[in-house]
């Protein structure tokens, strides 16, 4: 069994201040917190960017250029830069209309790995009901993403989030437009993807193609169970801000890292070696 790679998901674009103090917004807070991590133990960091004054969701390259800057002048660890913005749909019930000025092209959904050229990027590779969203990414916008993803010579990971993506990745694999071995993120307990369960967790494991290079996480209660369920079953784990809140039951977490120490401690315990920035990259294929 390989070492296990962990990666910090430093903040997505849901968490906000108001559910918890301490997640990172502005771009520094953001690189302060996966260089720590780092230390920690983690080997890759994927980044989300939050606009530095409102703390909203943002696409501007500006600021994921100034978070990787950050990133790269202190640290080796493995940069996954998000592209999952850009793809939002959302239906006002008491209107009865479709705000539709979430969702974007291709092109300018990629547009920031394209310039910055990150190691990895995530690839959201099938549609979803997502809270109270849509979550759009047609097989044609997929396969188009992917497409110029492979041009930049940037590695994809593929988030799935029911079963039913797999099958859309597979396609990709067999299209040539994401090359082996493929490394796959399996993302559950997302309203209204796949639930929580290592019974579901092993049956998405069980359908992903051979050679696969996987990790799985659950957002909330299940964050660190599923991290643990992921690395005895062979995969490797995926903590922070981004999918959960909490260190353990009803104590929120201060830092990233703090979650990251976790799963080191975990590791150990299951005698799992952790991998370094270096060796997660030979394991992964990058650079090649």
């Amino acid at each position: 069994m390989d070492k296990l790679i962990i990666t910090v998901a430093i903040i997505g674009g849901i968490t906000t201040r108001e559910k918890a103090p301490y997640p990172p917004m502005t771009p520094q807070e953001i690189a302060e917190s996966a260089i720590e991590s780092y230390h920690a133990g983690a080997a890759v960091c994927h980044i989300h960017v939050r606009d530095p004054k409102t703390h909203a969701p943002s696409m501007k390259f500006e600021l994921y250029k100034e978070v990787y800057e950050r990133i790269r002048e202190k640290c080796d660890m493995v940069i996954n830069l998000s592209t999952g913005s850009g793809g939002r749909l959302l239906y006002d019930p008491q209107s009865n209309t479709w705000n539709t000025s979430e969702l974007k092209s291709p092109e300018e959904r990629v547009e920031h790995v394209l310039k910055l050229k990150p190691e990895l990027c995530s690839l959201d590779v099938g549609t979803l009901n997502f809270g109270p969203r849509a979550f759009i990414n047609l097989v044609s916008i997929v396969e188009k993403m992917a497409g110029l993803i492979k041009e930049a010579g940037v590695k994809p990971e593929l988030e799935v989030f029911d079963i039913g993506h797999i099958r859309i990745a597979k396609h990709l694999i067999r299209q040539g437009i994401v090359a082996k071995p493929p490394l796959f993120q399996l993302c559950l307990g997302i309203p209204w993807g796949i639930e929580a369960t290592t019974e579901n967790m092993v049956y998405m494991r069980n359908n992903l193609p051979g050679e696969t290079l996987w990790y799985a996480f659950a957002i909330g209660a299940q964050h660190f169970q599923m991290a643990a369920a992921s690395m005895t079953n062979g995969g490797h784990a995926r903590v922070g801000f981004e999918d959960n809140l909490y260190i353990q039951k009803n104590v929120l977490a201060k830092t990233n890292a703090e979650m990251v120490r976790k799963v080191v401690e975990i590791a150990n315990l299951m005698d799992r070696e952790v991998a370094t920035a270096k060796e997660a990259r030979q394991i992964l294929g990058l650079g090649k």
